[in-house]
């Protein structure tokens, strides 16, 4: 199949390389990241989204020099999802036997088949460190993201480094309508309702509206009250989302087998 340009991230602006590029393998090493520290500190300053998941297993891509520490050039994050229904409905196993690749960051260093060989390495340490972990769910979103200034976030994309990787593709996740903050950033819809009814976590997810450019809370106001006025005050555009492509990986033949096959042809860019 054709590959097209090999996405890439530094400081939360998008670049290519060349997908004909091959890796300088023995530049490289892929290893576990002990703790989520390192991990969280690279994603959220390079990944569009300046967000970091429930990991549950951080992998990292180390450029190696000579006589000097080795360079975190990539992170791969294994995460829980956000409903934890989503493994039983794609995966069809128990939640604790599968896990999504929630956040997948390479710099703009990095050689354009790059991806799809740290990934291997990642699925396969995986494995290794947590057996009972049988399947792998992964997204790709097809919508581009831009700024209430007309700037591009992030492009659409189908998945390519899955389909490349040989990943099942699964079909498309249910649509559902997003809130994207001025800078083109998704707002969580849970964060809003922990804001509204007070719950566990709401002061942070409150932190994070004011961020994303709400007016902060008055004294004595009500959740459901300010977020309303959030919302109407803060830039937040509501928009109508299709859905997400979905992708699977086996980490063993079984599980493996026990994905549907792939369909004839994937997903195509400039076809959703």
């Amino acid at each position: 199949m054709k590959v097209p340009d090999c996405q890439r991230w530094h400081r939360g602006r998008e670049s290519y390389r060349p997908a004909c590029e091959p890796i300088q393998t023995s530049r490289y090493g892929v290893e576990l990241i002990d703790t989520d520290r390192a991990a969280r500190t690279f994603v959220e300053a390079h990944h569009y989204s300046a967000s970091y998941p429930a990991a549950r297993l951080r992998v990292g891509l180390y450029r190696v020099y000579p006589f000097t520490a080795p360079k975190l050039m990539g992170v791969a994050v294994f995460s829980e999802p956000c409903q934890r229904r989503t493994i039983p409905t794609w995966l069809g196993v128990d939640a604790s036997r599968g896990v999504e690749l929630g956040r997948f960051v390479l710099l703009d260093e990095v050689e354009g088949n790059g991806e799809s060989w740290f990934l291997a390495r990642a699925l396969r340490l995986l494995r290794e460190a947590k057996p009972q972990i049988e399947r792998v769910v992964s997204y790709s979103d097809p919508m581009e993201r831009c700024s209430s200034a007309g700037h591009l976030i992030k492009p659409g994309h189908v998945g390519i480094i899955y389909q490349a990787s040989n990943a099942r593709f699964l079909g498309r996740s249910g649509s559902r309508t997003e809130l994207l903050d001025a800078s083109g950033r998704v707002f969580s819809g849970r964060a809003l309702s922990k804001i509204r009814s007070g719950e566990r976590g709401a002061s942070g997810a409150e932190a994070r509206l004011v961020a994303a450019g709400a007016p902060k809370r008055r004294r004595h106001e009500e959740g459901v009250a300010y977020v309303k006025r959030a919302l109407a005050e803060g830039g937040f555009v509501a928009r109508r989302h299709p859905g997400k492509i979905v992708y699977a990986f086996g980490l063993d033949k079984a599980a493996r087998r026990a994905l549907p096959p792939n369909p004839n042809d994937y997903p195509k860019e400039g076809l959703l």
